[in-house]
């Protein structure tokens, strides 16, 4: 086996598939994601069986139980990826959209129009969901797709991706439009983020380790979907009950998912009487929770933080708590450990939210609501590819629109430039 030269034939075949998903209509494309649902359904006995599989080696790797959460799939979660491309069939097409047309005093019509990107690489660890929503959005929006999971789930996403590629088949999909990287060789990653002219854009969704050994590989433009420190400030002016009720289900709900909380920051005036009712809530539900010096000293439970705790994602059920001055407080520490992914501010005071909403650099900044919402679905925009941390092209959850690029069309009769 010559796994630069499988890689890259594998790239060549995707950019061919490319150019004939660019002509395929609204219609046919839904036909293809309507087929691929049914057969995700049918084969969802041996799905859960090869995933059973992968959580079984998970297991006796030490996988934590956040991680093995992740992995998992069960009879719903199946019947939940049946659904999510029923749902994205239903979603309008953003191929051919017009976002602009105007005519030149010359008489040249100009139209701004949406078109694919052409190939996209993802490169991911863990949840086999992923290899659903990302093989179906990017056909919905006529890119190819490669896709590199991690081991751990490698059974899984298999059988996952034969499930899209014989349902799609059976009513039109071209082939080698959806391709799945199927070795654990590490190297796979490198010469996959290497392939210039053929792969147009890479998303790395994982832990830090590896969109930094992506960033550091790739010679093909990055999205990156980079760890979720999300945030949340408890203001002197939040309802205690309300706040109780967003932590809570910020860090408990899926301690695992990048959009759950990581860290609670509370002013000061409230800390003595908020943080034990905070730390018997989320401790009943088996929250580690570790702090500052200011939290332990109210809280004598809780653990002090490292260095390290501020900028750590855990997930998992730790949090680490720190007792601030007020939101310019909280403002400065999110911009110094954050990961410009999801925070929020619980007030009632409308002066501290507009502060906090035009200060804090995130793809979605909250208020008085749970970061947990940080999803495609949530925002009404059907499966999300990832959650882009970058500033440039796509931000927050990446839908339909956010795999598409624009070209230029240009009509005219004539005309030559003088």
């Amino acid at each position: 086996m010559n796994l630069a030269r499988d890689i890259r034939k594998m790239g060549e075949r995707a950019l061919q598939a490319s150019r004939e998903l660019a002509g395929l209509s609204a219609r046919r494309k839904n036909t293809v994601l309507e087929a691929m649902a049914r057969e995700v359904q049918a084969r969802k006995g041996s799905i859960l069986a090869e995933n059973r599989q992968d959580l079984k080696a998970a297991r006796a790797a030490g996988l934590s139980p956040a991680m093995l959460d992740r992995l998992a799939l069960t009879e719903s979660r199946v019947d939940a990826l049946s659904q999510s491309l029923r749902d994205l069939a239903a979603l309008p097409d953003p191929v051919g959209k017009q976002l602009r047309r105007w005519t030149r005093p010359n008489g040249l019509v100009i139209q701004k129009v949406r078109v694919p990107i052409g190939v996209i690489a993802i490169v991911y660890e863990s949840r086999p969901n992923v290899t659903v929503d990302s093989a179906a959005l990017c056909f919905k929006s006529s890119n190819a797709v490669l896709l590199r999971g991690g081991s751990e789930a490698r059974r899984s996403n298999r059988i996952l991706v034969e499930a899209l590629q014989q349902g799609g088949r059976s009513k039109g999909l071209p082939e080698n439009s959806i391709q799945f990287v199927d070795t654990p060789d590490r190297d796979a990653i490198r010469h996959l983020v290497q392939l210039e002219g053929l792969v147009d854009l890479v998303m790395p969704r994982g832990g830090e380790g590896l969109i930094q050994t992506v960033m550091e590989w790739a010679r093909v433009p990055v999205i990156k979907h980079y760890k979720g420190v999300c945030h949340v400030y408890v203001d002197a002016s939040a309802k205690p009950d309300m706040a109780l009720a967003i932590l809570e289900n910020a860090k408990c709900q899926r301690p695992g998912v990048c959009n759950a909380m990581e860290k609670v920051l509370v002013h000061r005036d409230i800390a003595a009487s908020f943080l034990p009712k905070m730390a018997r809530r989320l401790q009943a539900r088996g929250v580690e929770l570790r702090g500052d010096a200011a939290a332990c000293a109210i809280v004598s439970t809780m653990r002090p933080a490292s260095d390290a705790d501020w900028r750590e994602e855990y997930l998992d059920l730790i949090l680490t708590v720190k007792v601030v001055s007020g939101p310019s407080d909280a403002i400065a520490h999110i911009h110094r450990y954050g990961s410009r992914h999801s925070d929020a501010i619980v007030a009632e005071d409308e002066k501290t939210q507009t502060l906090f909403l035009r200060q804090i650099d995130s793809a979605t900044v909250y208020v008085n609501a749970s970061t947990r919402f940080t999803d495609g679905g949530e925002f009404g925009m059907g499966a999300e590819i990832g959650i882009s941390t970058d500033k440039l092209h796509a931000r927050g959850p990446m839908g339909l629109e956010e795999l598409t690029t624009y070209k230029y069309l240009i009509r005219g009769t004539g005309q030559i430039r003088t």
